[in-house]
């Protein structure tokens, strides 16, 4: 398990280059076309799930985008049609993460929800080839995807253009590596062989 998050860590190591990648998803989600890009997003995670073999009853923890996030709707609609249970994140005073299930918002599961995904969807500015994932700043995801179980895939929304070439972002020891990006242009698989 990787060490505690570490805000102090986080505010002298990662916030220039956060204040970077967010001045380009302005630019970058000010030229994306949402209904469209929400449309392939829920094609992509559709078929991601039916290759992965989840079916009814699986457990998918997914989130409500922000406005220039990749949209969610699409996928968390199809999910839940398809007869998974999709969590969202409530975010909590301290930024750790509550999850409630999105055909009952009012309902609280606890932290350790992350423990019963079968699949994870997290947001993210960006994600290099090496699977280093940066978020928003709070660490509410860091905590949340240690408590995933081991194996279960972590996949991060991006816009196209969201991945980083190379080992190109800042790793602390508390990150946890995602395995995978989708964008509404595809998959792209992170995951070393030996780790498939």
């Amino acid at each position: 398990m990787p060490p505690a998050y570490d805000a102090r860590v986080e505010a002298t190591e990662k916030s220039g280059r956060r204040d970077l990648l967010r001045a380009a998803r302005r630019e970058r989600a000010a030229r994306r076309d949402r209904t469209a890009d929400d449309a392939a997003l829920a094609a992509r995670v559709t078929a991601l799930v039916a290759d992965l073999g989840l079916g009814g009853g699986a457990v998918v923890l997914s989130y409500e985008a922000l406005v220039r996030e990749p949209p969610t709707a699409g996928a968390n609609a199809a999910l839940a049609a398809g007869g998974l249970e999709v969590l969202l994140p409530v975010t909590e005073p301290d930024l750790d993460l509550d999850w409630c299930p999105l055909a009952a918002p009012e309902v609280r599961l606890g932290r350790g929800a992350p423990g019963r995904a079968d699949l994870v969807l997290a947001p993210g500015l960006a994600v290099d080839r090496q699977g280093t994932r940066i978020g928003q700043g709070g660490g509410s995801y860091d905590r949340a995807l240690t408590r995933v179980r081991p194996g279960t895939p972590v996949v991060v929304l991006l816009h196209p253009g969201e991945l980083v070439e190379g080992a190109d972002l800042p790793r602390e020891p508390h990150d946890v590596p995602v395995d995978a990006v989708l964008t509404a242009d595809g998959l792209t698989d992170l995951r070393a062989p030996d780790r498939r």
